[in-house]
């Protein structure tokens, strides 16, 4: 089953489980979502995990106990955790009905996977909504297994200013500027950089930072997650 041909029959289940007893809808939810192949979760206003199937439980490593009343944004890399939270926010406030993006999260040791997310708001009977439903489908490779997670502190605080700066195209003169070096201090630092991520240029320290989801997503001009910085 695809997740275009789930997400349609789950549209049809939101529309039909108002009009029953809020035991019965969840009733729906379990029977349908523990036979669906797919990786599926409840969520409250405050994004918090309430219910979940067991191939949610089993892609992320964690037992129901683990996780059920969490923030939904503890199970995902930092890179993308403010990003996804906004959009799942305004699921909840009713601003959207749903949304699909990629999602990077990390499983028990730090190893993180990546899927595709598509988010759903459900309305109960007065038209407001209820809650957040999550729908996953994890990539089937490891492609991603390179990124770093917020337990793997590489970097020192001059080094996110140096490479921040290198991303966003600053020069060393300026550079040495604006952080108070000499320009033998930030190309040492650069160089450290190069050594650290294991590249060989500017251009390929950036793309490195990038990939392994050391900046945030979607932020000008590029700021180092401080879950990386010492």
């Amino acid at each position: 089953m695809t997740i275009d041909v789930s997400t349609v029959e789950f549209d049809e289940v939101l529309r039909t489980a108002p009009a029953r007893r809020p035991d019965d809808s969840r009733g729906i939810f379990r029977s349908f979502f523990d036979r669906s192949g797919m990786c599926v979760a409840q969520l409250d206003h405050a994004i918090r995990i309430v219910d979940a199937n067991v191939d949610f439980y089993r892609q992320f490593g964690r037992t129901a106990a683990e996780v059920s009343g969490s923030p939904f944004g503890d199970l995902l890399h930092p890179s993308v955790r403010e990003k996804m939270g906004q959009q799942l926010t305004r699921l909840a406030g009713g601003e959207r009905s749903r949304f699909t993006d990629r999602l990077v999260a990390v499983r028990p040791g730090g190893v993180a996977f990546t899927g595709e997310l598509t988010g759903l708001a459900v309305h109960g009977d007065a038209g407001r909504v209820e809650g957040v439903v999550v729908l996953l489908r994890p990539e089937r490779d490891d492609r991603n297994s390179h990124l770093l997670t917020g337990r793997k502190k590489v970097l020192t605080e001059m080094d996110a200013r140096i490479l921040e700066g290198v991303a966003a195209g600053v020069s060393t003169v300026q550079l040495a500027a604006s952080l108070y070096l000499s320009r033998g201090g930030v190309e040492y630092h650069v160089t450290t950089l190069l050594r650290k991520l294991k590249v060989k240029n500017r251009p390929a320290l950036v793309s490195k930072a990038y990939s392994m989801g050391i900046f945030g997503v979607g932020s000008w001009p590029p700021q180092v997650l401080p879950d990386f910085v010492k």
